[in-house]
């Protein structure tokens, strides 16, 4: 009777801990896909600034995913709208960042948004920072504290984009 107790106590806690990490929206492998698909298309970037604009609380990561969602509603917006969206982008990442500066994934969108932007607005100042940062991490993987998941995304942005050098490109091709 003890053991049917222990094993059903088990199995309830294990099954609910399942679903409720699969209905968390704000998981961070959800945010990473959200986020991929939100850069391509214009509908799945409303949908993602929808859910990112409910969010109200400060895990630093989901703030920079909710920097990052800011930052493609600019670039969907009228011309009269961007500007308030980039700068509400920045703020969130630098809210972000002063809560985890040393995590990759919220430099790696920071990285992504703002060496896109044009220069004249003066919000790029952390893309030559984020990008030797991320460049320093990428090279002690697996040591570098990004699963493989991220590392694949963040080393093939890095190289795609042209933000390392040829060495650096050559050296991480091998890890």
């Amino acid at each position: 009777m003890k053991l049917n107790r222990f094993l059903f106590l088990f199995l309830f806690l294990t099954f609910s801990t399942l679903v409720s990490t699969e209905a968390n929206p704000y998981a961070v492998h959800h945010l990473r896909r959200q986020y991929q698909q939100a850069a391509t298309s214009k509908e799945a970037g409303e949908k993602f600034h929808k859910l990112m604009a409910a969010y109200d609380k400060q895990d630093a990561v989901v703030l920079a995913y909710k920097a990052a969602a800011e930052a493609i509603r600019a670039r969907d917006a009228s011309m009269f709208n961007k500007l308030t969206y980039v700068q509400q982008a920045s703020k969130l990442f630098d809210q972000a960042v002063k809560l985890d500066d040393d995590n990759a994934e919220i430099r790696f969108l920071r990285l992504s948004v703002e060496s896109n932007l044009p220069s004249f607005l003066g919000l790029s100042q952390h893309v030559e920072d984020d990008r030797q940062f991320l460049v320093s991490t990428l090279l002690k993987h697996p040591q570098s504290g990004l699963d493989a998941e991220s590392f694949g995304l963040v080393r093939d942005f890095m190289v795609q984009r042209g933000h390392v050098s040829e060495a650096e490109a050559q050296k991480l091709a091998q890890l």
